[in-house]
């Protein structure tokens, strides 16, 4: 999310945010044409940070304090700041590549749990969540390596560690599907679309009086792969029998 900040706000919105992480501060006008090449890069960016850098515009024309405070004399001009200090700078309309470089080095270096993470071995893994117990990405893709080796219930008692995700939904019902002995798909033994079709079909028929059976339809659904139309369209027609 990227906030517009004024002259009245700048110190609640960037001084005292950068207390706690770091935020870009990106210095514009609507009639810099540069600004307006730079601004869909900049924004994608500090958006894959996921949270952990913040982007903060400001109008130059309409808040010229906060200009000044910069002592800019062309734009766009770009700040980071951390703990209400400027920590690194660029002026002009830098490319996707430098202005991620840019964002990078303001993001704080991997733990030690996370570069385990990066390894993805089993070993790597149960290290990382010995120094991090509750860390989410160690904690799914270990359960994933465990359904894969056919210990469901571990796999299960392990996510309930963490809060509720996509992916973690997504492993989760694998292991469900797994201890009700329930192929997810033609390549784990359904047979065919047609078979897993049918048995969709099938449990869809069970759904309104049969707790088991809402269950590994769900289930079934969170482990298609979200682009196969038929998810869509079974998700709403357990919607229908169901409301």
């Amino acid at each position: 999310m990227t906030l517009d900040a004024t002259d009245a706000s700048f110190e609640n919105d960037v001084l005292v945010r950068s207390d706690t992480l770091p935020v870009v501060v990106d210095l514009w006008a609507p009639w810099c044409g540069p600004c307006k090449a730079l601004s869909p890069i900049i924004e994608r960016v500090v958006e894959s940070t996921g949270g952990a850098v913040e982007l903060v515009k400001v109008n130059v024309d309409e808040n010229p304090r906060v200009a000044q405070s910069f002592q800019v004399q062309s734009i766009p001009a770009v700040f980071a700041i951390k703990d209400r200090k400027i920590v690194d700078n660029f002026i002009g309309a830098l490319g996707e590549a430098a202005v991620r470089e840019f964002v990078d080095r303001l993001l704080p270096a991997p733990s030690e749990a996370e570069k385990l993470v990066a390894a993805g071995d089993e070993v790597s893994l149960r290290r990382a969540l010995e120094l991090e117990p509750d860390l989410p990405d160690a904690v799914v893709a270990l359960a994933e390596i465990l359904v894969a080796r056919g210990e469901p219930t571990e796999a299960l008692n392990l996510l309930a560690r963490i809060p509720d995700t996509g992916e973690a939904r997504r492993v989760a019902a694998r292991a469900r599907l797994a201890i009700a002995g329930t192929p997810v798909s033609p390549e784990d033994g359904q047979g065919s679309d047609v078979e897993l079709e049918r048995h969709l079909d099938a449990l869809l028929e069970r759904v309104k009086t049969d707790d088991e059976a809402r269950q590994e339809l769900v289930d079934l659904l969170e482990t298609m792969d979200p682009s196969d139309p038929r998810r869509e369209r079974y998700r709403r027609a357990l919607a229908s029998r169901l409301f």
